[in-house]
């Protein structure tokens, strides 16, 4: 399968869900849409959209967003299976007429998380536990959009999936340790010490990255023939 990843920057690319898409023998297309503009909507199996530290409503200063609400209205439009992640969980949300806000302070770190009755009956959301805690970095937060189902909720809204082939997640599956301090050290208003911040890191990221790798395949096995 050929898989689209959508990017906004040299610090928020695939990562992990790189590693599995490769390991599973699949070929990744990664796209800096800030300056290659948005890519054909056809010739994918599938698209990824990572975070970013832009924001939904700043159009006037990222113009591109632009772009990738149309590209992802477009592959809605055309049944392609699309995972948001972070910003790119925004996007999807606000291209599917949904809402997206500043939350009031920033959220960073891990934070209780709990799978709600249609999380636990998803085939991508469901292979996670029931309650466990998500990596989060973002200062903005979704409203579940009109016709979609929300899947999982925390500090808040976590997950949600528009009809039976989008999904997007607020939190961070994808995340390498590294990739995570940079993020966090460049946050002037850490809810935590990054001290602590990053000792909860090194405790948790190891189980959480498994989570990860466990959610990427599942979104996977949806897009091969014969995938739910």
């Amino acid at each position: 399968m050929r898989i689209l990843a959508v990017v906004h920057g040299p610090t928020v690319r695939p990562e992990l869900f790189g590693d599995v898409v490769r390991e599973e023998g699949h070929e990744l297309v990664e796209w800096d849409i800030r300056v290659q503009g948005a890519p054909a909507n056809d010739g994918f199996d599938a698209a990824m959209v990572f975070g970013g530290d832009q924001n939904v409503g700043e159009e006037v200063r990222h113009p591109w967003l632009h772009d990738e609400y149309e590209l992802l209205r477009a592959f809605v439009e055309r049944g392609t299976p699309v995972l948001g992640v972070c910003l790119g969980a925004q996007t999807l949300a606000y291209s599917a007429g949904g809402q997206v806000r500043a939350v009031g302070s920033l959220i960073a770190g891990f934070y209780a998380t709990e799978l709600t009755d249609a999380g636990r009956e998803d085939p991508v959301l469901g292979v996670l536990p029931r309650r466990f805690e998500a990596f989060n970095v973002n200062a903005y937060r979704f409203e579940t959009p009109p016709g979609a189902v929300e899947l999982a909720t925390g500090p808040v809204p976590q997950a949600f999936r528009l009809g039976e082939r989008v999904w997007a997640v607020q939190f961070h599956p994808e995340v390498r340790r590294d990739q995570a301090l940079d993020w966090l050290r460049d946050e002037p208003d850490l809810p935590k010490p990054l001290e602590e911040l990053t000792a909860d890191l090194d405790a948790k990221l190891p189980a959480w990255q498994e989570h990860g790798r466990a959610l990427c395949r599942a979104f996977l096995c949806t897009v091969e023939p014969g995938g739910s």
